[in-house]
């Protein structure tokens, strides 16, 4: 069953992405399911730690991006979504290729949402989980 309360589509979440982290970082959307997202981000220079591994943080920025973006497309038309908690466990470490992550409600209320967001690596291994609770906002 399709989620989505206004329009959804790649075309409109790189629309709104435009001067963000996002393309900064590489971040490409691919999918938009009738209750799931799909983004990927580059591992390379720009989104490495030290060590040369994807920056933890970076896989924060896809799991925030990808939570966001749906909890906002799931509310209300009038509401806004906006983060509240998020967390991450980072279970293997990539060094080049892609990151890709999927987005999918765990929750979907009045007022608040809560998403998880599992993102794997090019051979399809789970680098990283993350679970995002997103506060939903009526319009004031």
């Amino acid at each position: 069953m399709r989620i989505w309360q206004k329009p959804a589509s790649i075309e409109i979440l790189t629309r709104i992405s435009e001067n963000t982290a996002v393309p900064h970082l590489g971040i490409e959307f691919l999918e938009v399911g009738d209750d799931f997202l799909v983004a990927r981000v580059p591992v390379d220079s720009r989104t490495h730690q030290p060590l040369g591994l994807l920056h933890g943080g970076v896989s924060v920025v896809l799991a925030e991006t990808l939570g966001s973006c749906g909890a906002n497309l799931a509310a209300p038309p009038d509401h806004n979504a906006v983060g509240l908690d998020i967390n991450a466990n980072h279970l293997k470490g990539v060094k080049s290729g892609w990151v890709t992550g999927v987005a999918r409600p765990v929750h979907i209320g009045r007022t608040t949402h809560v998403w998880q967001i599992d993102m794997r690596n090019d051979a399809g291994e789970l680098s990283c989980v993350s679970r995002i609770t997103m506060a939903i906002l009526a319009p004031r």
